[in-house]
């Protein structure tokens, strides 16, 4: 391994952050077999290949992260971490027993799994801007980047394991099963948490309850001409391009005609590319919202190229190239964001961050979902092609802007 400070493992020499990272892996691999599982449940075994239900259950998933966003940023801004995940974690595990116990019985219904959806987004909302705020605790600021970076390979990882596995046992022995072993995979995130020294936390100072406490996260955004180009081009990725379950099963389903290993097989192949751009994240001390840009244009054209492919393998390789920039533009964004907020507003602005990656889904998927059941799968993934340019040509227009305000400074000073 390289230097502890320059490696490009070097988080996991910390105590804390090895505990958390095994737990959270055990339970990422878990949380993508249930996502899996629920996009074929609804897919193939409640609908008849109804895109749009597929759709409506993503938005019903991360629409709380919009709803709730008065709440889940302050939540971690100002409640112990700590606690607040032992919460969060211990109710997604009862939501994924719940949901198992339905299906296994043959009771379960699409208006349940809505439901479900919905309660879990809830969940999320509060949970993940915890949770990625929770890693400054775990290495403090000079490990940071590198932190996240590894937490995002780790989820990436993951999404390699999980989704085949969770088709492997789909078709050997159904989806109930899958929903029960996510609910276990809980227990080892809430077992990490138990085990972690206390006493070597970097401790957050408590943020202050006033009445402004929301706002200034929108204020405090609206003053950073760089924070605003950022989540621009993040709300188009997200709303209209991060909609993976979506784009690949109804391509699986209605375009290749495979079954649920090689749908699981897809999301795993693409999650190779996502772990490569997590190391690219990982490897680098800093990220620059120029190579963001780039990634969000590769993200385009990958979409486009992904659309036109002939069949099922070309459209693998294909979905490598925008797992990487998917990852880089996601993770890097959570980097740039931690490293550059002030620590009292971070829980905020990431949660701002995050409703608004994942909070568009209540717009975009729904229509993505229509495009695909309408026009077909191809048409559908033009939409993350037209997000991705856009994406791109934001943060064109940021950095020509950013670059001749600087440039009129410079000759102020020199003047």
């Amino acid at each position: 391994m390289s230097d502890s400070k320059t490696g490009l493992f070097r988080s996991l020499a910390n105590h804390n952050y090895r505990i958390w990272a095994s737990g959270a892996l055990v339970s990422n691999i878990g949380t993508w077999m249930q996502r899996a599982a629920q996009d074929w449940l609804v897919l193939t075994e409640l609908t008849h290949t109804n895109a749009t239900a597929l759709g409506i259950v993503t938005a019903l998933q991360f629409g709380p992260q919009i709803l709730l966003l008065p709440l889940t940023g302050y939540a971690a801004d100002y409640f112990d971490r700590r606690k607040l995940l032992f919460v969060t974690q211990a109710l997604m595990g009862l939501l994924s027993l719940g949901l198992g116990l339905l299906t296994l019985t043959g009771l379960v219904q699409l208006w349940h799994v809505y439901v479900f959806a919905f309660l879990f987004g809830s969940v999320v909302a509060f949970d993940a801007p915890a949770r990625q705020t929770f890693v400054s605790e775990l290495v403090g600021e000079t490990d940071l980047s590198n932190a996240v970076a590894l937490n995002s390979m780790s989820f990436n990882s993951a999404r390699i394991i999980g989704p085949a596995v969770a088709g492997l046992l789909i078709a050997g022995v159904g989806t109930g099963w899958v929903f029960l072993i996510n609910a276990l995979s809980f227990a080892a995130v809430l077992g990490a948490l138990c085990l972690l020294r206390v006493q070597e936390l970097h401790r957050k100072e408590v943020t202050a309850q006033t009445r402004g406490s929301f706002a200034d996260g929108f204020r405090y955004i609206w003053q950073r001409p760089d924070l605003k180009a950022l989540l621009f081009m993040i709300f188009l990725v997200g709303t209209f391009g991060l909609h993976f379950p979506i784009f690949i099963s109804t391509m699986s389903v209605t375009v290749f005609h495979v079954g649920a290993s090689h749908y699981g097989l897809l999301t795993s192949i693409m999650a190779v590319g996502s772990v490569t751009g997590a190391l690219i994240v990982a490897k680098r001390a800093r990220m620059h919202i120029a190579l963001l840009g780039v990634s969000a244009l590769i993200f385009g054209v990958g979409f486009a190229l992904a659309a036109l492919m002939p069949n099922y393998w070309l459209f693998a390789v294909v979905l490598v190239m925008i797992g990487i920039s998917a990852q880089v533009l996601t993770t890097g964004s959570v980097s740039i964001i931690q490293l550059s907020t002030e620590p009292a507003m971070r829980g905020r602005v990431v949660a701002i961050l995050l409703a608004i990656a994942f909070g568009g889904a209540p717009i975009g998927a729904p229509i993505v979902g229509w495009v695909a059941d309408t026009f077909g799968a191809r048409w559908a993934l033009g939409i993350g092609a037209a997000a991705g340019v856009m994406g791109a040509l934001t943060v064109l227009k940021y950095q020509l802007r950013y670059r001749r305000e600087l440039h009129l400074a410079e000759c102020e000073t020199h003047s």
